[in-house]
């Protein structure tokens, strides 16, 4: 099963922020992502996880310490409600594990965990489940945004000491203490970085309890509704998914989500988003698995992914990715 969690579009505008001035970047950053630019001016515009991934992998063609930047310019007042409910926090300890406790509405890629180990508190991300090739990316951005929130909520800079991480040293490591000002350790077993337990106890300058009580109140009633769509979108993408070769038409897709189409179509629009646009997200992703194996020729991917003639199949290619399926396989 294919899963396509919602996001905001705050990390592809960071992303293009990043190249403003290099405006003539724009459509090979967006490009493949099925997102127009016109989107960005859309406060509200929801888009799925393997959108977003797709713009992180054209940027990073370009910038390969991007991650360290974005992270260092996600603040704690760039996540909403969370934010405030964080800063609004009576200590540290009290924001981290809010923020952790809530990790659909932070939008993170990882498993993060909060831990004290004697006099020393650790701040972990594991499991990631995504592309690989973008690992290190997320998790440069993901530390780096999270040390960064720290700074924000304590309104001085957290002091570490030591950071983690499990890959090999990169070429750019000379940028990492910009983010982590600390002992660095690659190759470890942990990506990790660590502080004295004791700032766990640190009062936050922003406290303030009723706002924290109303803060954290609309963080529930938020992060259930943003969970309940995710598991309804997951399941329309399950059952297109499934049925690739022969795909249902709304009508049938409603009759197998039990609802009306009219009622399929209202929820499709308020999670922004349409049927054709998820259909042809998920022949995208399947056509870049496929191109991926030599011993499927591009007439029966077309077959497989339900298209009547190879030229309509090369068409949308060309259209979802900005280049031909032979070209993009070789």
């Amino acid at each position: 099963m294919l899963h396509a969690h919602l996001t905001t579009l705050h990390v592809v505008s960071l992303i293009l922020s990043a190249f403003a001035e290099q405006p003539e970047l724009t459509p090979q950053l967006l490009a493949g992502s099925g997102i127009d630019p016109a989107d960005l001016n859309c406060a509200d515009t929801r888009i799925t996880r393997t959108q977003e991934l797709q713009v992180c992998t054209n940027a990073l063609q370009l910038r390969r310490d991007l991650g360290l930047e974005l992270g260092r310019k996600m603040h704690i007042s760039a996540y909403g409600m969370l934010g405030y409910a964080a800063l609004s926090s009576a200590t540290l300890g009290d924001a981290l594990q809010l923020l952790l406790q809530f990790p659909a509405l932070l939008g993170t890629y990882f498993k993060l965990k909060l831990q004290v180990e004697g006099e020393l508190a650790w701040v972990c991300a594991s499991d990631y489940q995504h592309r690989p090739e973008l690992e290190v990316f997320n998790l440069e951005m993901c530390l780096a945004s999270l040390k960064l929130m720290c700074d924000d909520l304590l309104g001085q800079p957290l002091p570490l000491s030591a950071a983690q991480f499990r890959y090999n040293e990169p070429q750019y490591s000379g940028r990492y203490p910009l983010s982590f000002n600390c002992p660095l350790q690659f190759n470890a077993t942990h990506n990790a970085f660590v502080f004295p337990a004791h700032w766990l106890q640190q009062p936050l300058p922003l406290a303030d309890a009723v706002t924290h009580r109303e803060m954290l109140s609309r963080c529930r009633k938020q992060n259930t509704e943003f969970t309940t769509r995710q598991a309804w979108l997951g399941r329309i993408r399950q059952l297109l998914s499934e049925q690739l070769t022969a795909p249902p038409g709304l009508e049938q897709l409603a009759q197998q989500m039990h609802c009306s189409p009219r009622t399929l179509r209202r929820h499709l629009q308020e999670l922004g988003t349409h049927y054709q646009e998820l259909l042809d997200e998920l022949r995208f992703e399947h056509a870049k698995a496929l191109l991926s194996q030599e011993d499927w020729p591009i007439c029966r991917i077309a077959e497989h992914l339900g298209y009547s003639e190879t030229a309509s199949f090369r068409h949308a290619f060309q259209r979802w990715s900005g280049v031909a399926p032979s070209r993009f396989r070789a």
